[in-house]
């Protein structure tokens, strides 16, 4: 089940795993004006992505990019990691649906943690201004960078955190 609200929200439900409390540590860092983070993040150019180890398997994608109208999206999910995505500045829109509502178009597993889904008009729509995490677990399809009105410039981090991290620190 997909978690999204402000950081201390999100935090508050989802930081006994110490995977996602490196998560979390990481993008309340991001979100702080002034630190090395948000510096690199702010530097990102538009269309690029840099990958950011923070340990424990965890790793952050620091993005920049024009959101896409929401007909260009595609619903896609992944097995191995979960989402940890961020908007840190500008805004977006991103669907969310069960994944055993949809049809798989294409599986570029095990070379990618990426399964792609055949289009589909149902799901909901989170409206994710900055600041505000959207969590998405295995179940859920999603469908990320979507323009919320006129396509404009999102700088975002999608924090990549382990199932298996998460599994064990609950098992624990």
């Amino acid at each position: 089940m997909a978690v999204f609200g402000s950081l201390s929200t999100v935090r508050s439900q989802l930081a006994s795993s110490p995977a996602f409390r490196r998560a979390f540590d990481y993008v309340q860092l991001c979100l702080t004006p002034g630190t090395p983070e948000s510096a690199r993040l702010a530097a990102v150019p538009v269309d690029e992505t840099e990958r950011v180890e923070l340990g424990g398997g965890v790793f952050a994608l620091e993005q920049a990019y024009m959101a896409k109208r929401p007909a260009q999206g595609r619903w896609e999910a992944h097995q191995d990691y979960i989402d940890v995505q961020v908007v840190v500045s500008g805004r977006e829109l991103m669907g969310v649906i069960e994944v055993t509502k949809l049809a798989i178009a294409e599986d570029l597993r095990p070379a990618k943690d990426l399964i792609f889904f055949a289009p589909c008009s149902e799901g909901s729509t989170l409206k994710v201004p900055a600041g505000e995490v959207a969590v998405f677990f295995p179940a859920d399809a999603h469908m990320p960078s979507l323009a919320d009105g006129a396509p404009a410039v999102v700088r975002k981090t999608v924090v990549k955190v382990p199932v298996v991290a998460v599994d064990l620190a609950l098992k624990a």
